[in-house]
């Protein structure tokens, strides 16, 4: 064999190798669902799809508190008033005719309700949805910054939250309470502000406060035990990382943005964006 051939194979053999180290998997089996971390290997068959800035600011993983704020174009604009819109009301109560949400958000609610049904938990009740400024600041001012936020920083300004009561009992001890917090994930639903948690959300406990955030991130986060925080601080570590959740395959990846930019994303899958709301963008594709 000639010397030239004889080193363009050991090239090669040393790129395969390399390769083959940067890539790590690592598996865990947490309540069924399994979670592959790897470093982002470019694959055929993807496509360009282009990133707009204001993208960081929408999407249903955005992060709201005291230190991000929203931003006018992540406000969901399908926010109706319930009472007028009785269709929508199905296995649950209102507290009174002013309670709005997000149409969408109302929609994945309705699901998980008549799946509690099933289970004899039906005694459901919204006592509140999305707020605008003036309502925010009020309820600031009356509960104060242990118990709300500023407005434009809560996460009823966004119409993705809503306070879930029982008609029985406080939500601490209601079986409502209960069955949402074993249950919730499976629905794409977060409880935003756990007991064990107040450090980092700077919330006290609210058993009732709840959020979409969308399978698989709901219960990635709770196999975790993860906040929201915590959860995209989590996925801008790994940059990449597979999911099997419920039977159904995703690749969750994260992508810093500064300006208007292009990403790659497998060819003919189905997928999802949404932004951090504050550097970046999550992509989730459904494989």
């Amino acid at each position: 064999m000639k010397k030239w051939v004889f080193w363009l194979v050991i090239l090669a053999l040393l790129g395969y190798e390399a390769i083959h180290q940067k890539t790590e998997r690592v598996n865990e089996e947490q309540g069924g669902a399994k979670v592959d971390i790897q470093e982002s290997i470019p694959q055929k068959g993807e496509q360009t799809i282009k990133i707009m800035k204001d993208q960081i600011y929408q999407g249903n993983l955005v992060l709201i508190n005291m230190d991000y704020p929203i931003h006018q174009v992540g406000i969901l604009t399908d926010v109706v008033n319930l009472f007028q819109h009785k269709e929508l009301v199905n296995g649950y109560g209102l507290l009174d005719n002013t309670i709005r949400l997000s149409q969408s958000i109302v929609k994945n609610f309705t699901t998980m309700i008549q799946a509690a049904d099933k289970e004899g938990i039906h005694h459901f009740i919204i006592n509140s949805g999305y707020r605008d400024n003036k309502e925010q600041s009020k309820l600031y001012k009356d509960m104060g910054p242990d118990y709300a936020l500023p407005a434009g920083n809560s996460e009823h300004n966004l119409g993705i939250a809503l306070d879930i009561g029982s008609t029985q009992s406080e939500m601490s001890q209601a079986p409502e309470g209960n069955w949402l917090k074993k249950n919730a994930a499976t629905y794409g639903f977060i409880l935003r502000y756990p007991k064990d948690k107040t450090a980092i959300t700077g919330i006290q406990y609210e058993p009732w406060h709840f959020r979409y955030v969308g399978v698989p991130h709901s219960l990635i986060m709770q196999q975790k035990n993860l906040t929201l925080e915590q959860y995209l601080d989590f996925l801008k570590q790994q940059q990449t990382l597979t999911t099997t959740v419920l039977g159904v395959k995703y690749e969750i990846s994260y992508h810093p943005i500064s300006k208007n930019t292009t990403i790659q994303v497998p060819n003919k899958l189905k997928y999802e964006l949404s932004g951090n709301n504050m550097d970046g963008v999550i992509v989730t594709v459904f494989l």
